[in-house]
Order: C-alpha cells, then sequence, then structure tokens
C-alpha cells in the first residue's frame, strides 16, 4: 500500500481538501486497494474538528467530499508514509524538522506545489482569513497539483 498524508497548518483547510482530491482521483482510477491517503496539521490547534465550513463547501462544490478529522503530525507518520506533503515553505521547515529527529524515516517530503505545472515552486497560501474566493483558488490549485502527484505516483510505482 502506497500511503500519502497532506500536512498544513491546522489541518482544517489545505490538507483536507489535497486529501479529499487525492481520494476522489484514487477511487476514480480504481486504486484504492493501491493507494490510502490522510492528513495532518503541523499544530494541535483543531484536534478532532472536521475541515472549515468553507472549504466543505468549496469540495461539495466540485463533488469531492472531505472526511477528515484534525489531527497533528507524529514523529511515526515519517515512518508510514511514503509521501509527505507540506502546504507552504513554513509546513515544510517544519517537517523537516520533524524528519530529523527520527529514525530510519522512510517519507519522501515534497513540498505540494512541486507537482502544480503552474507553479512548481509556490506555496498553497492559507484561505483561512480570506474571504471564499480564497477557498475556490485553493481549490483550483490543489487539483492541478494533486492530479501531478498522481501521475507521480503512477509513474514512481509503476500502477
Amino acid at each position: 500500500m502506497i500511503k500519502v498524508l497532506f500536512v498544513c497548518l491546522g489541518n482544517i483547510c489545505r490538507s483536507p481538501m489535497g486529501e479529499g482530491l487525492l481520494i476522489h482521483l484514487v477511487k476514480e482510477e480504481g486504486l484504492s486497494d493501491k493507494i490510502s491517503v490522510d492528513s495532518a496539521g503541523t499544530s494541535g490547534w483543531h484536534i478532532g474538528e472536521p475541515a472549515d465550513r468553507r472549504m466543505r463547501q468549496t469540495a461539495e462544490s466540485h463533488g469531492i467530499h472531505l472526511p477528515s478529522k484534525s489531527r497533528q503530525i507524529r514523529l511515526s507518520d515519517f515512518q508510514e508514509f511514503d509521501y509527505i506533503l507540506a502546504m507552504d515553505s513554513s509546513n515544510l521547515r517544519d517537517l523537516q524538522d520533524l524528519y530529523h529527529q527520527v529514525k530510519k524515516p522512510k517519507a519522501q517530503l515534497f513540498k505540494m506545489r512541486y507537482f502544480d505545472p503552474q507553479a512548481p515552486d509556490s506555496d498553497v497560501p492559507d484561505p483561512y482569513y480570506g474571504g471564499d474566493l480564497g477557498f475556490e483558488e485553493v481549490y483550483q490549485m490543489l487539483d492541478r497539483a494533486t492530479r501531478g502527484l498522481m501521475a507521480h505516483i503512477r509513474a514512481e510505482h509503476g500502477i
């Protein structure tokens, strides 16, 4: 089983959307028996909460379900997951700091938009304090990047 983890700060906006999008693609492509998906936050501020209402509404408007409940990343995630995707440079730095504390980490760390052909070194901005348009923009960025990630996983694992 190929395991993918999306990570943002609070695990209520960006990472749940990445998780929901990849779950949708995995089901669409008949790969549910090969790829498993989760999300987490670098902070513990929203543990146990569902995705932000505005992000859920944006996802639903595109036919995407966001099943996650917020959790904080654990050191064991670096040994359990094959891919850990950070939503921005700050998340990536936090993950790299944790990565160096883990004995024999398995995960490959990437910034999410590495897989976005329109902006491969950009951050996914946090829409939490912005207006509704920000949630749609994040959806569009993550949709492109998630499709790129899926192509990368398929190529790397021959599936």
